[in-house]
Parts: structure tokens; sequence; C-alpha cells
């Protein structure tokens, strides 16, 4: 079994911009699975920069509301609301409101640093 705590967890400044924790990866000990399991924050007016992922990508949403852009597609986002983000996608999220965007990002294979690419 494997039990986290979000706040025990490290935050780091992904290539996009966005503030995350990863929560589970498939090199992760005593697991057997190829995605992974992110928690991600983005600031009050802040947006992420452009990226594309060569994995698919699906986004929950947890807090907040946002602007999600797929390549020339908009939509707004809220709490309780899924994205999924085909792969190689272009795409960026805008947090429009006034509290953090939270939301879990989940990539299908696992994501890897050398899979983003930042335009």
């Amino acid at each position: 079994m494997i039990v986290k705590k979000l706040s025990n967890i490290e935050s780091f400044v992904a290539g996009d911009g966005t503030l995350l924790k990863e929560v589970l990866n498939p090199a992760e000990p005593n697991t057997d699975i190829r995605f992974s399991l992110a928690h991600a924050m983005v600031k009050p007016g802040e947006i992420t920069r452009k990226h594309r992922l060569k994995s698919s990508e699906t986004y929950i949403v947890l807090n907040g509301e946002g602007l999600m852009t797929i390549d020339n597609e908009q939509e707004k986002i809220g709490v309780g609301e899924l994205v999924y983000i085909p792969p190689m996608a272009l795409q960026c999220i805008e947090n429009t409101g006034v509290i953090d965007l939270e939301f879990l990002c989940i990539c299908d294979p696992a994501w890897r640093k050398e899979d983003e690419k930042v335009e």
C-alpha cells in the first residue's frame, strides 16, 4: 500500500511555469503503473507557457477556475471538471480567478522532462 500526504511532497516549477508536486510515477518502488500523477497549482492572474507533451494528459480541477487552451480551442473550466489533452497538442492554462487554480494531472504514459516541449 502506498499512502502519501500532499503537504509532505516537495514542489518544483515545471518547464511551463506550473508549480508541481509529483505524487505517483512508475519509477517509484512497489508500483506497477505506466501513468504519472501530479498535483499542479497556478496562481491567480498567471498563465502557463505554451507547451506540448508526447503523452496524453488529463486535468481534474480541484480548486479555482481558469481558461484552458488546447490548440485553437478555449474553454472555461472550474471545480469538478475534467479536461483531456491529446498527445502533442499545444496547451496552456490561465488562472482567471482570485484563488489558486489547483488540479491533478494524469499523464499516460508517464510524464518525463525530455518529452515536454515548451514553446
